[in-house]
């Protein structure tokens, strides 16, 4: 027995993960190299990574796709166009918010979050998004095998799910070659988990060349073939007045809706920005800009397919392979490096939205054994055992439940931001947010804050019953109104219960004026000394108003 205990003790050991020697068994639990604060070496991302970064992230078909449904519930082009304009403009504010506490404390969103949530507390908000993660994952890596299945057919037209031998049943929602192409997808998207989150802006600036271009010349090539712009962008709406404004509202919700994950994680890649004002202007104005480019590239191709074919078809794919069918070798060339492109932005996407929060996740769940790159392949491994196509069913209501999770998501942003922003007012003490002391700052009460989880819970109430709506139930309208605005709704209510809260019942490590300290941090170990302080015993900063060196006390104190 003691011989099978010991092989156990060796093989834990084995697959633990880099971390800080000298840590406690608790701290094992909260932090490993990629959890602690990013040294200066690795804060490589400058302001033109971020716009490289987000132009990329832009070009991928979800957004290409974004104004169809806009425009089929009524809407003309320059409203849903208007409409992703504003979504994305507010989804940037969103993002810089949440982006600055990683770029100035240089932390992930999974520390960040213990500041709110509390040590142990932030455990259900991560599980949460890394459980959305994974599946968001399998499900773009099926929509880029479709990219695969094109690039394939373009050399070997042979390459048919209608006549290929199918061993799916009819029903799965997938056939024989659909699942080979994802496969292939899903095995090539491997290595790009590998690099660490600091190196692979490089993968973000090929795209950020490579994929616009391929847009931009697909959509030339569908006027070329179109002879004009096809009769969408002549539509009007079909819409008057308070069913246009609400309709209006949607969209511009639909469009936050989309980033809702991201708003939350964006201090994951935040954290490696060399300086705080590198990740403000160009998330909040490349944002906004590149989706609504993407968009109308998007309505364009569409409009100029109905002219072609008779009908509008919005997604790229499926009108790649039209071009497919009835084109000649040239095309074919076309269609493959286009499908290539765009095989390129859903792996760039994947990367950016899932592998590496799942990564971040993941690895705060289960620091001593998972890093960011073993969490990108559990990520991975779980997209693939999904079976994302039985989730892309016509009969699915998958979507819709997709598309409601944003109001999971706001309740959490809505803390963690009226946390840093009006409670704590940018103060930080970031070695507290690796303490499982019970006598730590952010320890509350047994780990877990119940002034975050009272709010949270608020902001999903409200609006709760408008979901039970968007799934098929009768409900108020009032409900209904409130859900038409669930981001909103969830994020306001969230933070200002929470606000409300933490000024009747007080927390400890807040500033009475504007501090942002962590530049200001130079020791970044996170181990206890022999007096039961962390790291060297104190956080150091500099005074804002005086300019002079402190260290921070255990009480607060200043300690010159």
């Amino acid at each position: 027995m003691a011989e099978k205990r010991s092989a156990v003790g060796r093989w834990t050991n084995w697959l633990a993960v880099e971390a800080e020697p000298g840590l406690t068994t608790a701290q094992l639990m909260l932090t490993n190299h990629d959890l602690k604060p990013v040294e200066a070496e690795r804060r490589t991302w400058g302001a033109w990574n971020f716009v490289g970064f987000w132009i990329a992230d832009s070009f991928n078909i979800n957004t290409w796709m974004i104004s169809s449904s806009m425009m089929v519930n009524g809407l003309s082009w320059w409203q849903s166009w208007l409409c992703v304009w504003i979504g994305y403009a507010i989804s940037g504010c969103f993002i810089s918010l949440t982006g600055r506490i990683g770029a100035t404390y240089h932390i992930g969103f999974p520390v960040a979050s213990r500041s709110s949530f509390g040590i142990w507390g932030s455990f259900w908000p991560v599980l949460n998004r890394a459980a959305m993660a994974c599946i968001w994952y399998g499900v773009q890596a099926y929509i880029g095998g479709h990219c695969v299945y094109l690039m394939i057919r373009s050399i070997w037209k042979a390459w048919d799910r209608d006549t290929i031998p199918n061993t799916f049943s009819p029903t799965s929602g997938t056939t024989t070659a659909d699942f080979v192409s994802f496969f292939i997808f899903w095995l090539c998207s491997l290595p790009a988990i590998w690099f660490p989150v600091h190196k692979i802006r490089h993968l973000f600036t090929v795209k950020a060349y490579f994929v616009p271009s391929a847009a931009i010349a697909f959509m030339i090539w569908a006027i070329v073939r179109a002879g004009d712009i096809g009769p969408i962008i002549r539509q009007p709406s079909s819409l008057k007045g308070s069913d246009l404004a609400w309709e209006f509202v949607k969209g511009i919700m639909t469009s936050i809706a989309n980033f809702a994950t991201l708003i939350v994680n964006d201090p994951d890649f935040s954290r490696y920005a060399r300086k705080p004002k590198d990740a403000l202007w160009p998330q909040l104005l490349t944002i906004p800009t590149g989706f609504a480019i993407t968009s109308l590239i998007g309505i364009l191709v569409s409009s100029c397919s109905f002219s072609i074919y008779g009908e509008a078809v919005w997604d790229p794919l499926e009108l790649l392979e039209k071009f497919l069918d009835d084109g000649n070798s040239a095309e074919r060339f076309g269609v493959f490096v286009i499908s290539f492109a765009f095989s390129l932005a859903q792996l760039g996407t994947n990367i950016a939205a899932n592998s590496v929060s799942a990564g971040a996740d993941l690895t705060a769940l289960l620091p001593r054994w998972i890093n960011i790159r073993r969490g990108g392949y559990i990520c991975a491994a779980v997209g693939l055992a999904m079976n994302p196509w039985t989730l892309l069913t016509s009969n699915n209501q998958f979507t819709t439940y997709l598309s409601a999770y944003s109001v999971f998501l706001s309740s959490i942003a809505g803390v963690i931001i009226f946390d840093y922003y009006v409670v704590r007012r940018g103060y930080l003490e970031v070695k507290e947010l690796y303490d499982g002391r019970k006598n730590g700052p952010y320890y509350y009460t047994w780990g877990i804050h119940w002034r975050a989880y009272a709010a949270y819970i608020a902001g999903i109430l409200i609006n709760v019953v408008g979901f039970a709506g968007a799934v098929g139930r009768k409900v108020p309208i009032g409900a209904t109104y409130i859900y038409n605005v669930n981001f909103f709704a969830g994020f306001l209510v969230s933070g200002c219960v929470y606000s409300l809260l933490c000024h009747f019942f007080p927390v400890p490590a807040v500033s009475d004026k504007w501090m942002e300290v962590g530049d200001e941090i130079e020791d970044l170990r996170v181990a206890y000394d022999s007096d039961g302080a962390t790291g060297s015993g104190h956080e150091i900063y500099v005074d804002p108003m005086v300019g002079k060196s402190y260290k921070l006390g255990a009480d607060d104190s200043k300690i010159v």
